[in-house]
């Protein structure tokens, strides 16, 4: 029996209000509004993905990163990881990374199985769907 395309996206709707009642996203939620009200964490990763923008950039342009430049970046590296809610927005974003991957795992599943593991005929070689990490 097919299935008409609403009725995929209707249980994927479904889905979705299921995998938002989740604690792990509440938890990651709540460790996003922790680091953004911290005045300090938001300056932290701010100043953080400045640098490591101005990095990029310097190395795209065939200018090498000095060691002053990677001691730095590890200095500042060392003061986020040691912000209580930065590692706690990294702990609930882990959690809710895994969810995730367990969701995409599950819907993936019936289509590998189906299809023997190899691609459907015609449909070129096989991939996997973007991962949510």
């Amino acid at each position: 029996m097919a299935v008409e395309a609403k009725e995929i996206v209707e249980s994927a709707e479904k889905l979705g209000q299921l995998v938002a009642q989740h604690p792990a996203v509440a938890k990651y939620k709540a460790a996003q509004k922790a680091v953004a009200d911290d005045p300090e964490a938001g300056r932290l990763l701010a100043d953080f993905d400045k640098q490591l923008e101005t990095l990029a950039r310097q190395e795209q342009s065939g200018m090498h990163v000095t060691d002053a430049q990677r001691s730095q970046l590890e200095s500042l590296q060392s003061r986020i990881v040691s912000n209580l809610k930065v590692k706690a927005l990294n702990l609930a974003q882990v959690d809710f990374m895994d969810l995730l991957r367990k969701v995409s795992q599950a819907w993936q599943k019936p289509l590998a199985e189906t299809s023997g593991g190899s691609p459907v005929a015609g449909a070129g070689p096989a991939r996997t769907p973007p991962s949510f990490q």
